[in-house]
């Protein structure tokens, strides 16, 4: 089994000669749990495992979900930044925990498969935060309806990889299909906060919701391509 500690988003190449052999499940490094008490989750890669699977769709899975979590994390630091003192700031630090958890396990998931990340990193880093920091200078219903797009938008595109990996073979892609599940389930519950903290009161709501959507399937096509 090859397991490495979580890396830095854009210095996933750099950490593909850092792995070092392990046990499966043995000590903190061999079992990955979420801090909103969903579960343990255990990634028990071999080399054995990596064959007979489809390499161009998990490349292309694993890479687009790595962008996606990195930009969640961006748009949450940029609410931070702006919001962060206010009464609205420790719901938004609870969100951006669980996305740093998505991110920790894609890092992860990057080295046991072996897959690049998107060389959009560095576009995303920054067009992340800027998303977040300005809908939160809309206050925070602002804040919470781009929420609500994003995590509206990851849910739904988690819900297609999930079919398109239970169609492949569920038994083969079984850890790989718990951890989108109980991602999708964490990006759901989300959406569910920002709705519950007045996103739809936003001004002109259905056209931010409308116009971050577009951004988000933009992202997601060039993400999982390049």
């Amino acid at each position: 089994m090859v397991v490495c500690p979580a890396v830095a988003a854009p210095a996933v190449r750099r950490s593909l000669g850092q792995c070092r052999p392990l046990r499966c499940g043995a000590g903190p490094r061999g079992t990955w749990a979420l801090s909103g008490g969903g579960g343990s989750l255990r990634l028990c890669s071999t080399r054995a495992s990596l064959e007979g699977i489809n390499r161009p769709v998990i490349d292309r899975i694993i890479r687009v979900d790595h962008a996606g979590e990195y930009g969640a994390n961006r748009i949450y630091a940029g609410q931070m930044a702006v919001l962060g003192r206010s009464s609205v700031g420790p719901i938004i630090q609870q969100m951006w925990n669980q996305e740093k958890d998505h991110l920790k396990k894609f890092n992860e998931l990057m080295v046991a498969y072996r897959v690049r990340p998107t060389v959009l990193l560095p576009f995303w880093n920054v067009a992340g935060f800027v998303l977040g920091a300005g809908s939160a200078l809309l206050g925070k219903k602002g804040a919470m309806a781009c929420t609500v797009a994003v995590e509206e938008s990851i849910s739904d595109h988690y819900n297609n990889q999930i079919r398109t990996l239970v169609e492949e073979d569920p038994e083969k892609y079984k850890e790989l299909l718990q951890i989108i599940k109980q991602f999708r389930d964490d990006e759901r519950e989300h959406h569910d906060i920002g709705i519950e903290h007045d996103a739809e009161m936003a001004p002109a709501y259905s056209v931010l919701k409308t116009a971050i959507q577009l951004g988000c399937k933009a992202a997601i096509f060039l993400s999982e391509r390049i």
